[in-house]
């Protein structure tokens, strides 16, 4: 023990317990600004992602031109997966402001162009429908995610043995084009990014989680929610789809 007293910082002449108490009170301050801003990047991507789905489903010439130039799903596609790559690969420029929020809204507007093109073959009342289950639940992970004791970052490798068994599924719907396998494949689709949903949230809080992003990755983490919501509606509405069929 130090001379001065028990559990006295020598130079700092406080309590070493205080001194440990600030510092993890400045830690949870620094996480729950990260978490804030990523929430509030997720807010502004999901209503841009919105307004798109809707030109496309209540603007019948935009709908009907969808509909007749599958080119434009193509299009959009090829431009979300470069800019994916770009930010998923390339760790200074999406760290490097304000280059990474332009990418990172050229994204989201390409993938709401995407989506929209997707849900321009659906009825309106489908593609709310598939809305509002979507938001119940990411709502429901994101409570469940943010309570729970379970630590699920702890199964990143068994999500990402999932998601190729989910890859290797969809192409064996492309070849053989069953209505019942598509419906499997679109099931089992919602479940993994429902849990990849948990899985990014623990992520991103940090705390007594085995794994946890840095602040500096809010763009990443925001990246990451997005998409886990994106596909989940898809594979939701797509549920909605076959069901109706």
């Amino acid at each position: 023990m130090y001379g001065g007293g028990e559990g006295r910082d020598p130079e700092l002449g406080g309590s070493q317990d205080a001194f440990f108490e600030t510092d993890s009170f400045s830690e949870k301050t620094v996480r729950l600004g990260f978490i804030r801003r990523v929430y509030g990047i997720l807010s502004v991507q999901i209503l841009i992602t919105a307004v798109m789905i809707a030109l496309f489903i209540y603007v019948e010439p935009i709908k009907e031109y969808s509909v007749r130039n599958p080119w434009l799903y193509i299009v959009a596609m090829v431009a979300t997966f470069a800019i994916l790559l770009v930010l998923a690969c390339c760790p200074n420029v999406r760290r490097n402001y304000p280059s990474n929020l332009i990418l990172l809204g050229l994204f989201t507007v390409f993938e709401g162009f995407l989506l929209g093109t997707v849900s321009s073959h659906y009825e309106k009342d489908e593609v709310l429908m598939a809305v509002g289950i979507t938001a119940v639940v990411t709502v429901a992970l994101t409570i469940f995610a943010f309570q729970t004791k379970w630590d699920f970052t702890m199964f990143g490798g068994i999500l990402f043995v999932f998601i190729i068994v989910l890859m290797c599924l969809g192409f064996l719907c492309l070849i053989i084009q069953n209505r019942y396998l598509s419906l499997v494949y679109a099931s089992l689709g919602a479940l993994i990014f429902s849990a990849y949903l948990v899985f990014d949230t623990q992520i991103m809080m940090g705390g007594k989680h085995q794994y946890a992003l840095s602040p500096e990755e809010y763009i990443f983490a925001s990246l990451n929610l997005y998409l886990d919501i994106v596909n989940l509606f898809l594979m939701i509405l797509s549920i909605i789809g076959l069901a109706r069929d």
